[in-house]
């Protein structure tokens, strides 16, 4: 007997091209599921710098958006800090005063080697100047005007400046003065220093006013132009601050603070020989920084990391996307990857924002943000006709459904067969 070719379009070869497309399918979701995203910087190909040698005894760098600590040089040890004290001083006054506010000069009993901006007692000059003269030249007089005038003594207002130093968790800086004259009770570390530079840039117009490089003081009894005096602020543009430091028994100190290429960090030196080698390390800190260090972004809000077909309707997808942004300091050299865990199907209903899945962050390694992953829009419920239809419609169930129809089709014919010999034999009795 000769064989039959199998028709085109019929069982045979709509269940070979149903589980191909099904193979294909579960191959991509299969993909989805386990996808990562690897970025690896060209610069990881090349070694990354040492950090500098630097001439200052202690020494700190921090990225400003995290507060990580990169790099230090006993940067735990606590020192004078000189006029890096008045950092604090201008954060304290900023909280306590309202920058148009007048103060009034007290009587200040000035060596004649501290820096002034001559303010006579009962001489009237606004919150807005006083900090300008206090962060640029830093100015003595400025500096105890504003502590009477926010807190009405000069010891009031130093129990605010260490009540302040405990609320950004300062555990080794502590302060006995609010200029910075030297005492063994006003001392602080190359960590902590950092530490209060970022916290520093947080207010906006302290961090404006440590960025420029002069400013005319138009209140108190005749205008006054002052100078920042941080040398790289004048000479380096990407350096936005923050202030300078110095007596005989602290050294020379700079808090240094850059922003470029989207990234900010905040130096600190303590106890170099002179204002070149101060200025030369905390430069040496910022690039070495730069040189080693990049903002990833390998999560985007909103992104869509895997699609996930609809249980009953499979032609329908559903998009996956990331609730958070994630935006983290790595080194150059680190490879960064997105780890997608996904379903590859969904059965609604499901509301909007449903978390479905999840993204694993690791950075060298390490893993920095786990992201939940949500469906971006709502996941419909499928009816029972369409779910009947999406069975009928499965390989398996044509198989199964041309069984039945064949074996009960067989079965009928049997019955009949077996009637139609049961009458035939009753007629012959019959007769």
């Amino acid at each position: 007997m000769p064989q039959r070719r199998a028709r085109s379009g019929g069982p045979l070869a709509l269940f070979v091209t149903l589980r191909a497309l099904a193979l294909a399918v579960a191959a991509l979701t299969t993909a989805a599921a386990l996808a990562t995203l690897a970025a690896l910087p060209a610069a990881a190909q090349a070694k990354l710098p040492a950090p500098p040698k630097l001439s200052a005894p202690a020494a700190a760098v921090f990225e400003v958006s995290s507060g990580q600590p990169l790099y230090g040089v006993d940067a735990g040890d606590r020192r004078l800090i000189a006029s890096t004290t008045k950092i604090m001083t201008a954060l304290v006054a900023v909280e306590k005063l309202p920058l148009g506010r007048v103060c009034t000069a007290p009587a200040y009993a000035a060596t004649p080697a501290e820096t002034q901006i001559g303010l006579r007692q009962g001489e009237r000059m606004s919150v807005r100047d006083l900090l300008r003269a206090l962060m640029l030249p830093s100015a003595n007089d400025a500096a105890a005007t504003l502590a009477v005038c926010a807190a009405g003594s000069r010891g009031a207002f130093i129990d605010l400046m260490n009540a302040k130093a405990r609320e950004l968790r300062l555990a080794d800086t502590h302060f006995a003065t609010p200029v910075g004259l030297d005492s063994p009770a006003n001392y602080s570390t190359a960590a902590d220093l950092a530490r209060l530079g970022i916290a520093l840039r947080q207010k906006p117009f302290l961090a404006r006013t440590v960025d420029l490089r002069s400013a005319v003081l138009r209140t108190g009894a005749f205008p006054r132009t002052v100078v920042n005096r941080n040398g790289l602020v004048q000479s380096v543009p990407w350096v936005d601050g923050v202030k300078t430091g110095h007596t005989n028994a602290a050294g020379y100190l700079l808090v240094a603070s850059s922003t470029r290429d989207g990234l900010s960090f905040v130096a600190a030196v303590m106890g170099t020989p002179s204002e070149s080698a101060r200025d030369a390390d905390a430069l040496a800190l910022l690039r070495w920084a730069y040189a080693t260090h990049r903002i990833a972004t390998p999560v985007k809000s909103g992104a869509v990391f895997a699609r996930a077909k609809l249980k009953y309707r499979p032609e329908d997808k559903i998009d996956l996307v990331a609730t958070r942004s994630v935006r983290e300091l790595v080194r150059r050299d680190q490879r960064v990857v997105v780890a997608v865990r996904a379903p590859d199907e969904l059965q609604g209903p499901l509301p909007r924002n449903a978390v479905v899945g999840s993204l694993t962050v690791r950075a060298g390694g390490r893993i920095v943000a786990r992201v939940p992953l949500v469906t971006r829009t709502a996941v419909p419920e499928v009816g029972i006709l369409e779910r009947a239809g999406d069975a009928v419609a499965r390989p398996g169930s044509l198989i199964a459904i041309v069984v039945i129809v064949g074996g009960a089709a067989a079965l009928l014919l049997r019955r009949r067969h077996g009637t139609r010999r049961r009458r035939g034999r009753a007629d012959m009795e019959a007769a």
